[in-house]
C-alpha cells in the first residue's frame, strides 16, 4: 500500500516541476536573451518532454491543465508574499475595486445564514430600477436555488456580475412576505468609489477618507477638494487607515498636489528595472495647505508611498500607528486564457532612500507580523516598536526608519480601556453584525425617517439598543456577563449603533459617527489648532517622541470589509 501511494505521488511531483519549468521558461523567453535564455530553454525542453511522457504513459488520466492551475500559486508563493497567480475566473473580480467601475446589478450585499442579504442598493442603478430594496434576500439566481454552503462572496459575485447589457433573473424573498418575487435585471456599469467620505470636521478642517488607490482615485480626490473649498477649508486631514493600497501612479498623482516642483515623491528599482524617479511637477494646487495623514497597521503599499512622501519632505504630519510595511512593486502579466500573474519586479523607496518593506521568510510568510507586533506591545506603546532597518533623515533632518512600515510622527496607541472577553467575542463572532442587520430589517421604515447621524444615535439610545443586543446575543450563544457588559458598555453601544447607521445610510455617515469621539481625530484637530501641522527641525541631540491618548480599536472599522458588491 505504501509503495503504491509513493508511485502515485511521484508523477504529481514531477508535474509540479514541469510547471515550474514552463512558467519560468516562458517568462524569460519573452523578456531576455543571451546565455540565460539558452539555459532556461534547455531546462524547459527537458521538462516539456517529461510532461509529454506523463500525459502519454501515466497509469491514470492526468488533467495537465488542472495541475498547472493548482501548481501556479504554489510556485509564486516561493518568491515573496505579493507575487500571486489569479485564475481567469477570478481576474475580473480582482481588478474591479481598482478600475473604478464594474459591470453588475448595483448592490452591496452580505451573507448571513448561507443566504445573500441586500445591504444597500446603489442609487439609480440596475437593481434599484428593477425594484430591489435593501433587506431583500436573494435565494435564486437564473432559476437555480442559491442558498447553502455554496453561497460565498466569490461565487455570489461570479453569478451576479457579468458583461454589460446581459440579464440575470433573481428570486427574492422580502421581509414580512412569504411570496417569492422574480425580478430580471439588466446588468450595467457600476461605479466604485475610492473616496468614501468627505466633510468638514469643524469650521476650518476638511476630512477625506480614501479606501484604496484605483484608476479614479485622483479625480475623486480633486472633486472632494473642490467640495471642501466651497466650505472654505484651511486645513486638511487625509485618512488612510485601513487602506491596503493599489496603483502607485494614483498615490504619485495625489502627492503631487501637495509637494513643490522637483521634490521626490518615490523611486522604484529592481534587478531588471533601473531606478525610476517620480518627482512633483509644481502644478499642485495645495502646496502650502496644512496637512495631516492618518495611518494604522492596515495602511499598506500606495498608502505608504503617499505617507512616506509627505513625511520625508516634511510636508505634513503623520498620525496613528506604524503602517503595514509593503515596499514591493507588482507588474500584472496576462496569459492568453485571461488568467494572470502579479509578479514583484522592483522595490519602491521613499524620498529619504528607505525601503519600508518588512522582512518575510519562506516566500509568502510574514511570520505572523501583526501578532508579533501585538505581543511586543507595539499597538499600545511607541517605545515597543522594533525597527529592523537603518536610520534615514527627512529634509529637515528628522530621523525616520526603513525596514518595516511608516512610523508616525505622533503615535496613537490602540484603546484597551473597556475591552473585555465579552466584547471581543461579540465583535469577532459576527453577532453584532447579525443583530444590527436584523434590527435594521425589523425597523427599516422608522429608521429611514430619521434625519442624520445625531438623530439616529439619540433615537437608538432611547430604545436601549445595547440591552436589545445583549438579549439577542444570549439567545444566540453568547452568555450574558453583566460586569463585562458594564465595563464594555461604551464600545459595545458604539459598535452596534455604527452598524445600524451604516445599514440605513452610507459609509460616509458611518465614518462621521465613528469620528465623533475618535482620539486620532481629536489629536489631529488639536494639532491644527496649535498650528503644528508642518514638522520642525529637530533640536540638536534630541530624539522627540510624540504620543497622544489611546485610539479606537480596529474591530469596528475593519469589520466593514465584510461587505461585498455586485
Amino acid at each position: 500500500m505504501s509503495k503504491n501511494s509513493t508511485n502515485r505521488l511521484m508523477p504529481l511531483l514531477m508535474a509540479v516541476c514541469v510547471v515550474v519549468g514552463i512558467v519560468v521558461g516562458t517568462f524569460y523567453a519573452n523578456h531576455f536573451s543571451g546565455n540565460r535564455l539558452n539555459i532556461i530553454n534547455s531546462s524547459g525542453n527537458k521538462l516539456n518532454n517529461l510532461l509529454r511522457i506523463i500525459d502519454d504513459q501515466y497509469v491514470d488520466t492526468v488533467n495537465i491543465n488542472d495541475l498547472v492551475e493548482k501548481a501556479m500559486p504554489q510556485i509564486l508563493a516561493e518568491l515573496d508574499p505579493h507575487s500571486v497567480y489569479i485564475s481567469a475566473r477570478d481576474g475580473e473580480i480582482a481588478n474591479d475595486d481598482l478600475r473604478g467601475s464594474f459591470f453588475g446589478i448595483g448592490i452591496e450585499f452580505t451573507i448571513r445564514q448561507d443566504t445573500i442579504r441586500v445591504q444597500n442598493v446603489i442609487g439609480n442603478g440596475p437593481a434599484e430600477r428593477a425594484g430591489v430594496i435593501a433587506g431583500d434576500k436573494i435565494v435564486e439566481v437564473d432559476d437555480s436555488i442559491f442558498v447553502g454552503k455554496k453561497v460565498t462572496n466569490e461565487e455570489a459575485m461570479h453569478r451576479l456580475k457579468g458583461p454589460k447589457d446581459t440579464k440575470v433573473k433573481l428570486g427574492i424573498l422580502r421581509y414580512g412576505e412569504k411570496k417569492l418575487h422574480h425580478i430580471t435585471i439588466t446588468r450595467g456599469e457600476i461605479p466604485t468609489k475610492s473616496v468614501t467620505a468627505c466633510y468638514m470636521l469643524d469650521q476650518d478642517c476638511g476630512y477625506i477618507k480614501i479606501r484604496n488607490f484605483g484608476e479614479n482615485t485622483y479625480p475623486e480626490l480633486l472633486i472632494a477638494l473642490a467640495k471642501l473649498s466651497q466650505q472654505s477649508f484651511s486645513n486638511l486631514v487625509i485618512d488612510l487607515r485601513g487602506n491596503t493600497g493599489g496603483y502607485l501612479e494614483s498615490a504619485v498623482q495625489i502627492a503631487n498636489e501637495f509637494l513643490s516642483r522637483g521634490q521626490l515623491i518615490v523611486y522604484t528599482q529592481g534587478r531588471a528595472f533601473p531606478r525610476q524617479d517620480y518627482r512633483a511637477d509644481g502644478r499642485g494646487s495645495y502646496q502650502r495647505l496644512p496637512l495631516v495623514v492618518l495611518v494604522d497597521e492596515s495602511s499598506a503599499s500606495a498608502s505608504e508611498i503617499l505617507a512616506g512622501a509627505i513625511q520625508d519632505n516634511d510636508r505634513g504630519t503623520i498620525i496613528g500607528r506604524r503602517s503595514f510595511g509593503k515596499g514591493l512593486v507588482q507588474k500584472p502579466m496576462e496569459f492568453s486564457d485571461h488568467s494572470m500573474i502579479r509578479l514583484t519586479i522592483a522595490r519602491y523607496y521613499t524620498p529619504s532612500g528607505r525601503c519600508i518593506q518588512k522582512p518575510y521568510n519562506n516566500g509568502n510568510h510574514y511570520d505572523d507580523d501583526w501578532l508579533t507586533r501585538y505581543q511586543h506591545g507595539e499597538f499600545f506603546s511607541q517605545d515597543s516598536i522594533k525597527h529592523t532597518g537603518p536610520e534615514y533623515h527627512t529634509n529637515n533632518g528628522r530621523i525616520v526608519y526603513g525596514g518595516g512600515g511608516i512610523t508616525p510622527d505622533i503615535f496613537i496607541p490602540e484603546d484597551t480601556l473597556g475591552v473585555t472577553s465579552y466584547y471581543k467575542e461579540a465583535a469577532m463572532s459576527g453577532l453584532i453584525l447579525q443583530f444590527a442587520f436584523t434590527y435594521t430589517d425589523d425597523n427599516r421604515a422608522k429608521l429611514s425617517a430619521l434625519k442624520g447621524v445625531k438623530e439616529m444615535e439619540t433615537y437608538l439610545k432611547r430604545q436601549n439598543i445595547l440591552e436589545q443586543f445583549v438579549v439577542y446575543a444570549d439567545k444566540n450563544g453568547l452568555k450574558r456577563r453583566n460586569l463585562m457588559i458594564q465595563k464594555s458598555q461604551k464600545l459595545l453601544e458604539r459598535f452596534v449603533i455604527s452598524r445600524i447607521i451604516y445599514n440605513i445610510h452610507s459609509e460616509q455617515s458611518w465614518t462621521e459617527y465613528l469620528n465623533q469621539d475618535d482620539p486620532v481625530i481629536k489629536e489631529t484637530l488639536r494639532l491644527f489648532h496649535n498650528e503644528g501641522a508642518f514638522p520642525q527641525k529637530p533640536v540638536a541631540g534630541a530624539r522627540g517622541k510624540n504620543v497622544a491618548k489611546a485610539g479606537d480599536g480596529r474591530a469596528i472599522r475593519q469589520i466593514n470589509t465584510l461587505i461585498a458588491h455586485a
